[in-house]
């Protein structure tokens, strides 16, 4: 497993790069464009202890989607760079994450199987201005898909929707902290298959 790793995508609605310490201490920098969305990142790098930093730009006056997309992309693909054939880590996460009113609870398989199932069905909140529910899902099947993991994100609770995503952001982070922690007994793929 690489300590630290650059990933870049270039395309010509975005130019994506991110630094990504697996192991760190939560220092970030980011910058998307998308306010929010940094906002949301920064809680992630913050509570999963990586050190990241991103640095993205997109044709935003179309609209965030590309962005919000690609980002997701990249961000799945360094943390797969990161990881390797992923050796000796714990491979499952589980994280239950309150905010205020809102409860949110992520469960992650590094499995090599991309899946995300997004439960918000008893979310009756509005869209915040710049973000929704819409595109949390979008960023992360996008990021379950490159990092190749089984991802079930539930709301549980909640009616403002900053809580919301703030939970969904924090839970994810929680949830890939302990799925990428070392397995102290076992140093080998965590896989009966020898390989994931």
């Amino acid at each position: 497993m690489a300590k630290a790793i650059v990933k870049r995508r270039k395309t010509s609605e975005t130019d994506i790069e991110i630094y990504l310490n697996l192991y760190g201490k939560g220092k970030h920098k980011i910058k998307t464009g998308i306010a929010f969305l940094d906002h949301m990142l920064a809680l992630f790098a913050k509570h999963g202890l990586f050190d990241l930093k991103i640095d993205a730009s997109g044709d935003l006056d179309v609209d965030i989607h590309h962005t919000n997309e690609d980002v997701a992309i990249t961000l799945g693909e360094a943390f797969s760079k990161a990881l390797g054939k992923k050796a000796g880590i714990k491979r499952f996460g589980e994280a239950t994450v309150p905010m205020d009113e809102a409860l949110v609870r992520v469960a992650i398989d590094i499995s090599g199987r991309p899946f995300l199932k997004f439960n918000a069905d008893k979310v009756k909140a509005k869209d915040i201005s710049e973000y929704s529910l819409n595109y949390a899902e979008q960023f992360l099947r996008s990021f379950s898909t490159n990092l190749g993991a089984t991802l079930h994100v539930d709301v549980l609770e909640g009616r403002d929707l900053h809580h919301i995503l703030e939970g969904i952001f924090k839970a994810l982070a929680k949830a890939i902290f302990k799925a990428v922690e070392k397995e102290p007994r076992c140093a080998s793929v965590p896989s009966t298959k020898g390989r994931i």
